[in-house]
């Protein structure tokens, strides 16, 4: 027997107010899923341990078999792991996004998380500038998809704290510069 698994990763989304307060999932026409549903075993799994972000990088850890408490480092490893890019023992991954900050005053703001969903052929070039420029043996940025990247420190501490660029909308980005030994 065959299984398929569908994981509807935020497809339940927030009620909108020009929705007359319901989710975009409730208004949609989905009428296939709605077949599949009905020949279907269907149910809720928590997938994001209590006390943890909940996220799919976490949440797929769980799905996957995976003790999140135990095996999550981050959403950079899982990435540098898909693009095929090799992490030494003592090696950390960070996920580097291009983004587009905002002048109001003497403060940056965050605009935009995604560098205004930049192309991927754009931010290549973003990258390839940004090594030339470090010239370092200790970091190295690779290029991924759109605005999202990784950089990769060798020997690096993974004991910093950063926020999400799509967690600051239009804050001041000072407020949250990475933060711990490093």
């Amino acid at each position: 027997m065959k299984y398929v698994v569908i994981i509807a990763d935020g497809m339940a989304d927030y009620p909108v107010e020009e929705l007359n307060g319901k989710t975009p999932l409730e208004v949609a026409e989905k009428g296939l899923i709605d077949e599949l549903a009905s020949k279907s075993l269907c149910g809720i799994v928590k997938t994001v341990p209590d006390g943890m972000q909940p996220g799919s990088d976490i949440a797929n850890l769980s799905i996957f078999g995976y003790d999140p408490k135990i095996y999550f480092t981050g959403r950079a490893p899982l990435e540098a792991v898909s693009m095929g890019i090799d992490i030494g023992l003592s090696d950390v991954a960070y996920r580097c996004n291009l983004v587009t900050f905002r002048k109001e005053g003497e403060n940056f703001l965050m605009d935009d998380y995604s560098a205004g969903h930049i192309t991927t052929d754009d931010a290549k070039q973003y990258i390839s500038i940004l090594n030339e420029n470090i010239n370092s043996k200790e970091f190295h940025f690779y290029s991924g998809v759109s605005y999202r990247h990784l950089m990769i420190w060798k020997n690096g501490k993974w004991e910093i704290r950063t926020t999400p660029p799509h967690d600051i909308p239009d804050k001041e980005v000072k407020k949250f510069y990475p933060e711990g030994d490093g």
